[in-house]
């Protein structure tokens, strides 16, 4: 879906996958599926630590991830809905992306 939007993909197909790519590239977004990750607080605030740069989309089916409150409030960028709208992953790209351009200094 990603590519279909025009946007640039690398799947990853573990976690440890995804801490070798990121050291190689602290930024970007990452899409994680959260109905296949055994992924807690902990996991998310490490993740963020290791790559700060980096806003975590998270996709489910699920509308409530219990024990996930703090990775919610503070690490995870949005949560998006099984199955997933490409209107609304457009939206929430968009979103970042326009975040981003905010943060950078001018005439740079």
């Amino acid at each position: 879906m990603l590519q279909q939007l025009d946007y640039p993909a690398t799947p990853l197909y573990s976690l440890l996958d995804l801490e070798t790519y990121l050291q190689g590239h602290p930024d970007g977004i990452v899409i994680l599926d959260m109905d296949s990750l055994a992924a807690d607080n902990r996991f998310f605030r490490e993740l963020k630590r290791r790559a700060p740069g980096i806003h975590l989309l998270a996709l489910s089916s699920r509308s409530y991830h219990p024990g996930l409150e703090e990775a919610m409030g503070s690490h995870i960028y949005a949560c998006l809905a099984k199955p997933l709208d490409p209107e609304e992953l457009r939206y929430w790209l968009r979103s970042i992306s326009e975040y981003e351009a905010a943060l950078k200094p001018r005439g740079k």
